[in-house]
């Protein structure tokens, strides 16, 4: 068993990751009843994670919880004997499954481990991977990773469907035009002003295709939106020229003129490296480097300094 014990470390650790750091106040997001759920690819703990709309609570808030998203993170997974062995012969787990209860926390002190390549300094900020919630730390204003391109273009798309929305939930019943891509800014007669598309809702129902005819969740919930024609704009970003790294879902999006607050929302023909990807923000920009980043910063910040692979100490009480 790989797991067995087999040296003593004269100096124990200060703890595991996802673990309080201190017995300083601590603060939980708030959510509804039934509400947080693990996603589909459960939530890791000691690491930050996303609220998202695919399903509501019973006040119409936010209901799962994942270790991936995009723009700030909702809050931070705490350690809590929550997780669960389901492997045989597993012998430990960071990982909580799909559909058992998520606490976030919202405020308060934390150990972390350093997954990034800079060593933590006392005073940096605490960043968030949007891929996987993992932490790195760096100064204010300098998130880290994504991709790099030098020859990329973001024109405008368009897409639309007779349907209705009930709820949370868009219902594309006929008349399909284009791709009903993540992202899509949704407008019609009734329709809330800032509607998006968040994702489809899976298993597909005879009659239903992937992005096509079929269940949608929607950003704005407690809608009554009857049978009518609603359409749909997005961004398409072609990646192309010199392209480095790794373009995908949840990134921000700078460079060559983008409009601020851009991110990547859907993958088209890209798959992370040269190709389509779709982000939410309707624009046309012109040939040039358009980059992305893995990260999004946070309000913690490094409470003790650690090497890459080390244990740090998070806060969201700032010094002084």
């Amino acid at each position: 068993m790989t797991g067995f014990q087999t040296r003593v470390t004269v100096q124990p650790a200060i703890g595991v990751e996802g673990d309080f750091a201190s017995a300083n106040p601590r603060f939980s997001v708030i959510a509804g009843a039934g509400a947080f759920i693990a996603g589909l690819e459960g939530v890791k703990i000691g690491r930050f994670a996303w609220a998202s709309m695919q399903a509501v609570d019973s006040e119409g808030a936010p209901a799962i919880v994942d270790s991936f998203g995009a723009g700030p993170v909702t809050g931070f997974v705490t350690r809590n004997m929550q997780a669960l062995l389901t492997q045989y012969l597993q012998e430990s787990s960071m990982i909580i499954p799909s559909g058992f209860g998520v606490t976030l926390m919202n405020g308060g002190d934390f150990l972390v481990k350093n997954r990034g390549a800079n060593q933590a300094l006392i005073g940096m900020k605490a960043y968030a991977n949007v891929r996987d919630g993992s932490v790195s730390f760096a100064p204010t204003g300098s998130p880290s990773g994504g991709g790099t391109s030098t020859a990329s273009t973001i024109a405008a798309g368009t897409n639309s469907a007779n349907g209705n929305i009930q709820g949370n939930v868009f219902t594309a019943t006929d008349t399909l035009t284009g791709v009903l891509y993540n992202g899509s800014l949704l407008t019609g007669t009734g329709v809330a002003t800032g509607t998006t598309i968040v994702e489809q809702l899976l298993p597909l129902l005879p009659g239903e295709a992937l992005r096509g005819l079929g269940r949608y969740a929607v950003s704005i919930p407690e809608q009554n939106v009857t049978a009518t024609l609603i359409s749909g704009t997005y961004g398409l970003l072609t990646i192309g020229g010199t392209v480095a790294g790794i373009y995908a879902k949840g990134q921000p999006v700078s460079g060559g003129g983008t409009a601020a607050g851009t991110i990547i929302t859907d993958v088209g023909t890209g798959l992370g490296l040269a190709g389509t990807y779709i982000v939410n923000k309707t624009q046309t920009v012109g040939s040039g480097a358009i980059n992305t980043a893995d990260t999004v910063e946070t309000k913690w910040i490094a409470m003790s300094p650690g090497l890459a692979g080390e244990i740090i100490k998070i806060s969201d009480h700032p010094l002084g």
